[in-house]
């Protein structure tokens, strides 16, 4: 399988998400501020998850620009990854609904986690069937930004059940350490461009 096809399936996936995400979004029955009110933590977790999302597709394509050829094992491990990216909509829209409480906020981070962790086991899959010199290895290291995400995580939560706003606030924290593109795959495209590799 040529990784254009992969590629092509995961965006759908994700454009699918985002679909049933702003969906959940219901229109008001007012025309003034209190009826959009109660709304606000909903659209607030959505605009979280959203970039969440943004951050997935956004790095899932950098991976696979720098992946030679799909494994059956790298077909399962995506598979996997868009799994529990696939029950954002259902997380989001219950910790948004129910305005950040203790249970939906850590079930959230939850399913954050284990989209981390989906990724990084993508990331190495790809790794382990180009070799440890693959484009993908030199230009993540050893994805120390990876791991503190999914540390992060991990921290937030059990956090969720004494303090679930220090719980979202670390939640944004990995979003914003994200929200720039992987610095170090647009490098290697540089240097892939300027004929260094």
């Amino acid at each position: 399988m040529r990784t254009e096809r992969l590629s092509a399936f995961s965006d759908g996936v994700i454009a699918i998400i985002i679909t049933i995400m702003v969906l959940e979004l219901k229109v008001p029955h007012g025309t003034d501020m209190a009826a959009i009110t109660p709304l606000v933590p909903v659209f607030l977790t959505y605009v979280l998850s959203f970039i969440v999302l943004g951050i997935y597709w956004n790095n899932h394509h950098h991976m696979f620009a720098l992946t030679d050829r799909i494994t059956g094992s790298i077909l399962w491990a995506n598979l996997h990854l868009l799994f529990w990216l696939s029950l954002l909509p259902f997380v989001t829209g219950w910790m948004g609904e129910n305005h950040f409480a203790p249970l939906p906020t850590a079930l959230y981070g939850v399913d954050l986690l284990l989209s981390g962790i989906a990724y990084f086991i993508l990331e190495r899959m790809i790794i382990r069937s180009q070799g440890e010199s693959s484009r993908l290895k030199v230009a993540v290291g050893n994805d120390r930004k990876g791991i503190l995400s999914v540390v992060l995580y991990a921290l937030a939560i059990p956090l969720a059940f004494v303090n679930q706003l220090l719980s979202d606030a670390i939640y944004a924290l990995v979003t914003l350490m994200w929200l720039v593109p992987d610095r170090r795959i647009e490098q290697l495209f540089d240097e892939m461009k300027g004929g260094a590799i």
